[in-house]
């Protein structure tokens, strides 16, 4: 079935270097962490696949050189993003990392999220959310590489050094969502199969859903729009780039 874009622009940006800088949660009213707690709960009681663990909120972003950015973070769980459906409250905007992974061919890698997620049948580059590091640690570009590094192995089975992930853009989409997205060296495209299938084999072998319902490789956003499913705000983009690189 053929999706229609009807995603709000995104804005990507190059850059080269992240300063990440630590700052306070926002300080909320009685009345707003109230109606925060009654939409997570009703959230939480429709959907299994939602947790209260740690994770980061994006606080600001600043352009400070031509290839550099100001990364404001604060340290919050997930429950605080329920406050984009509160009327009034100020809305978090999030962090996550993700893996452009490509194909000998010059193909990328694209992810089909399965039923037990937050997000079924949603179409996305391997990553996830930013969990906050342990108090006293920095969350950095190598802390990011990391997250990023751990997010493919699990999902896709690929154990690729997070020193050989290259930090190839910055992407801020809806709610102000910050993407911190790195490119992996190239895979053949069995290979990558044969891995995505030994993770969904070993995960569903201890009675666990798979976090990916399958994997597919794109070359355009052309075949975006052939997918079956929505798609990320930034995926479009992001591929649009990468095949312009290549020509």
């Amino acid at each position: 079935m053929t999706q229609p874009s009807t995603q709000p622009p995104v804005d990507v940006i190059e850059a080269t270097e992240l300063r990440l800088v630590e700052e306070p949660p926002q300080q909320l009213s009685a009345e707003h962490r109230a109606a925060r707690d009654r939409v997570w709960d009703e959230l939480a009681s429709n959907n299994a696949a939602l947790f209260d663990g740690p994770v980061v909120a994006c606080t600001s972003l600043t352009q400070t050189y031509p290839n550099e950015l100001l990364l404001g973070w604060a340290r919050v769980s997930y429950r605080n993003f329920a406050l984009r459906r509160v009327p009034g409250a100020a809305a978090l905007s999030s962090l996550f990392v993700d893996v452009l992974q490509p194909t000998d061919d010059g193909a990328l890698l694209v992810a089909q999220m399965s039923a037990a997620t937050a997000h079924p049948g949603r179409w996305h580059l391997p990553g996830g959310s930013v969990e906050h590091p342990d108090a006293g640690q920095p969350l950095d570009t190598a802390s990011l590489r990391r997250n990023a590094a751990r997010e493919l192995r699990e999902e896709l089975g690929v154990d690729t050094a997070p020193e050989n992930l290259t930090l190839w853009a910055v992407t801020r989409g809806e709610h102000g969502n910050v993407g911190v997205h790195f490119a992996a060296p190239p895979q053949p495209a069995a290979v990558l199969h044969d891995r995505f299938a030994a993770v969904v084999s070993a995960t569903t072998a201890v009675g666990q859903a798979p976090e990916l319902e399958q994997i597919t490789f794109v070359h355009s956003p052309a075949d975006l729009k052939a997918l079956d499913g929505p798609h990320v705000d930034y995926l479009e983009p992001l591929v649009d780039r990468y095949a312009r690189i290549l020509l």
